[in-house]
């Protein structure tokens, strides 16, 4: 008997048929192949929000194969990814390929391993149509949103532009931090540290004033300042207290889509689309040597931190063998999932414990490389022993004035001889002290005031973005890559460094749809949304009622917004104004937007059609004939640096020009690329190079 098992991607077939062998053939889908038309609405509103599928344009042969491979086959298995989108996509190939939707064809795989394929294959079930109606009426809902609400964007800011039930709200949460960054009044405030050595030592400290009395003070200008420092001078600073105890350290759990995607952000600087493209990869199959075709890590999107028995055992004979039995917990680490956890999944983790990511390097680009160390290293941290810190808590009295000091030191290492998860804002360091006893007195070094002024919020990242859109329950990890690269596209947003700061566009449409869809922008609103559509999901609530209780009032508010906005004025948008002088008629150039990115156009437009490239200069001259150096984009969009007078000047180089200049031959100095980062003359025939300060 002939077996057909369709899959999305090539990649995934060529693992799944080196483990299936004979007897069956694997081809790929290449992604979704039916969808609600580009060209119009596709949904019946008035009709039980009947959605009007058809083949997707660019899929004709694809869907020609696989209508021809599944004739000739006696069994048709779908085993499209495991999650809500795959179950879509093999219920549409059902319908596709007239397959019956009631029979048990229908095979997922967790990891793309030998065991993982072994047990999918040996357990078929049905299609499961809860799944199938949450991801239509995601669908139905994101295209009545975004079908209904652009045009108005059109007719009110320019063309080009799109509202979206997940993007709208993410692009609120960037203006309103930004608000909240301009509305920030800064407050002053103090603090004083006395540097103190303790009896018979020559180790000093740092200890912070903390109150009066025992009673916690801020100080918040000088005048308190002088009062507190007039008070403890010449007095002695008394030991009244010493608390020792033992902190325990636990690791963090194994990760899930959304925390995988922010600690790429802050660890290696990944934005989210570029984790869920390694991870993509990682999961569906990479050739290692000596082992051909493997998955590497388990399924990637998941918000579950489940972790089978099976890989529990594995990461705890790795765990014993390389580090220890003292590395290894009292009992096996259970991590429990948030409430509202789609659990059908494992947390994301590597499919063969005993795989080190030194094993496999060799075999794997950078990127995946870089992420599988860290799915690595997260996970069999996660099933080690906490690290255990000796703490140290040091109360003061000098007068009526307390201070106080802690410190720690490591008394076992734990997990954090592997791995530590990173933070969005950095933590004070702390370290040992010296032996101090109760009732010591201690010598004053010096006693340090220091103003300060407080800050305001911070910008999002994408880690922090992210961060907020899962706390807010807004979306589901696998739209957040897609919905902060969609707000940057539109450039509602633009990135500052890793900041993520919202454009005057950004802002005036934010401002159109907070004053006409309240409730599309609302936080709360669309976080209920995404409640109803998990209970559609599991099977609790009718995925049609739920978009006709949406659409009862958004057709209501539309029909006022559509007649409120209909008044032919368009909100002007400012341009952008450069120091780029036009050559033919002396204006300042203007920042324009085209169809191929970003270019200069002269403002007197009309009478003046000069443009011209945006070109980014740098702080480096160059070497061979001293015009500037150029920031510009290879074919497959590396930056690389270059004269400005090419093709009479031909100097290239990869590494950045910086603004400092060789102190032997006055030439430029370029930064290497790699972790050493030296700093080197641009000048050939100069052999200056020194470390980066």
């Amino acid at each position: 008997m002939s077996k057909l098992v369709i899959v999305e991607s090539p990649a995934k077939a060529k693992t799944i048929k080196k483990y299936l062998g004979g007897g069956y053939e694997v081809i790929a889908s290449m992604g979704h192949v039916r969808d609600l038309p580009k060209s119009k609405l596709g949904v019946d509103v008035e009709n039980h929000f009947e959605p009007q599928y058809i083949p997707m344009r660019g899929k004709e042969k694809v869907v020609r194969e696989l209508k021809t491979a599944a004739k000739k086959a006696d069994t048709v298995y779908l085993a499209t990814d495991p999650d809500r989108e795959g179950e879509a996509i093999s219920w549409h190939l059902a319908h596709l390929l007239n397959l019956d939707v009631e029979k048990a064809n229908r095979i997922t795989f967790n990891e793309i391993t030998k065991t993982g394929v072994t047990y999918g294959m040996a357990h078929p079930r049905q299609i499961n149509l809860d799944l199938v109606n949450a991801q239509q009426a995601r669908r139905i809902l994101d295209r009545i949103v975004g079908y209904k609400l652009s045009p108005l964007l059109w007719k009110k800011i320019k063309r080009g532009l799109s509202a979206g039930r997940v993007q709208s709200v993410a692009l609120r949460l960037v203006v309103d931090r930004e608000n909240e960054i301009r509305v920030f009044q800064p407050e002053e405030y103090w603090t004083i540290d006395a540097k103190v050595v303790g009896k018979g030592s020559r180790k000093q400290f740092a200890a912070r004033f903390y109150g009066k009395d025992g009673v916690k003070m801020d100080l918040h200008n000088r005048q308190e300042v002088d009062q507190v420092l007039a008070a403890v001078q010449d007095k002695d600073f008394i030991v009244t207290n010493v608390k020792k105890g033992v902190r325990k350290k636990s690791p963090a759990p194994p990760f899930t889509t959304s925390t995988l995607q922010q600690e790429a952000s802050r660890k290696l600087g990944f934005q989210a689309y570029r984790t869920m493209k390694a991870a993509q990869e990682l999961y569906e199959g990479v050739e290692v040597e000596g082992m051909g075709a493997v998955g590497l890590i388990t399924y990637m999107r998941t918000d579950s931190l489940r972790i089978s028995a099976e890989a529990q055992q594995q990461a705890a004979e790795y765990i014993g063998g390389r580090y220890g039995k003292n590395y290894l917990p009292a009992t096996p680490k259970v991590y429990k999932s948030k409430g509202n956890a789609q659990d059908a999944h494992e947390a994301i983790r590597p499919s063969m414990p005993d795989l080190s990511p030194d094993k496999v390097k060799d075999s794997l680009t950078a990127d995946q490389y870089k992420l599988y160390k860290l799915i690595w290293e997260r996970f069999i941290a996660s099933q080690m022993a906490p690290a255990l810190l000796d703490t140290v808590n040091v109360d003061i009295l000098a007068d009526t004035y307390n201070f106080k000091a802690s410190g720690y030191s490591v008394k076992f290492e734990g997990f954090t001889v592997l791995y530590e998860e990173s933070k969005d804002e950095a933590e004070e360091e702390s370290g040992m002290l010296p032996p101090i006893q109760k009732d010591d007195v201690l010598k004053v070094r010096s006693i340090d005031p220091a103003q300060h002024y407080t800050q305001p919020p911070a910008r999002y990242t994408e880690a922090s973005l992210i961060k907020a859109l899962e706390e807010n329950g807004i979306g589901r990890p696998s739209t957040y890559a897609p919905t902060i690269s969609v707000i940057l596209q539109r450039e509602y947003v633009e990135r500052e460094q890793k900041a993520l700061k919202p454009t005057y566009l950004g802002e005036v449409v934010n401002q159109l749809m907070s004053d006409n869809f309240k409730n599309i922008v609302d936080v709360n609103f669309t976080a209920k949304m995404e409640k109803d559509l998990d209970k559609v999901e599991e099977g609790r609530q009718d995925w049609v009622k739920t978009l006709d209780s949406f659409y009862k009032d958004f057709a209501k508010t539309l029909e006022k917004a559509q007649k409120e906005l209909d008044d032919g004025v368009k909100i002007k948008l400012p341009e952008e104004e450069t120091d780029e002088v036009c050559e033919l008629c002396g204006r300042k150039m203007v920042v324009k937007s085209g169809r191929f990115g970003k270019f200069l156009a002269c403002p007197g437009f009309p009478e003046c059609k000069n443009t011209k490239k945006i070109v980014k200069k740098t702080d480096g001259v160059c070497p061979r004939c001293g015009g500037r150096i150029l920031v510009k984009r290879s074919k497959n969009g590396k930056t690389f640096y270059g004269c400005e007078k090419y093709p009479q000047c031909e100097f290239v180089t990869w590494d950045e020009p910086v603004s400092a200049t060789c102190p032997k031959c006055g030439a430029s100095l370029l930064r290497k690329k790699g972790r050493s980062g030296k700093l080197y003359c641009a000048n050939e025939k100069c052999d200056y190079e020194r470390d980066v300060e």
